[in-house]
């Protein structure tokens, strides 16, 4: 539990005291749909299957701050930090450092508690390396909709 603590507490005042690029409104968009999404694709893979799970395997309060307070802050950075306006192989290779961070910050979490709070099943890093690149293009399709909805993309 302390190393989320720590987690939240960190991604949360790094992603709002350097925030330069994203409205309010957008943040409150990109807090929603990472928690509806991200609480989709739990549905099905922590719980449904098993492949992960926060702390333990039931469903209990501890596990709602994963689920809630933990990515969005995240997300925020990611988007925040993205070249836009640069060459598409930066933005490749933003993606893949982005990828890489969050498979070594994924390691970490596996640690045993007080530190840990995250516990593979059959999900394992290599599951998560294929499908974190992946996950960053959704967001960002999601942040250029929302920002067309808006009439406006921020460099």
């Amino acid at each position: 539990m302390i190393g989320l603590i720590a987690a939240v507490i960190t991604f949360n005042l790094i992603a709002f005291k350097t925030n330069k690029r994203l409205t309010p409104n957008q943040i409150v968009h990109i807090w929603a749909f990472t928690i509806a999404f991200q609480q989709a694709f739990d549905i099905i893979i922590e719980f449904k299957y098993h492949g992960y799970w926060y702390f333990d395997k039931d469903i209990d309060w501890k596990g709602f701050i994963p689920h809630t307070i933990l990515i969005p802050p995240v997300n925020m950075m990611f988007l925040n930090w993205y070249p836009f306006r640069k060459k598409r192989s930066k933005q490749i290779f933003y993606i893949l450092l982005w990828s890489i961070g969050i498979l070594v910050y994924e390691a970490i979490t596996l640690l045993p508690e007080p530190w840990g709070y995250f516990n593979y099943g059959w999900w394992t890093l290599w599951h998560a390396a294929v499908i974190d690149p992946i996950l960053f293009m959704i967001l960002l399709q999601y942040y250029k909709w929302i920002t067309k909805l808006e009439g406006q993309l921020q460099p």
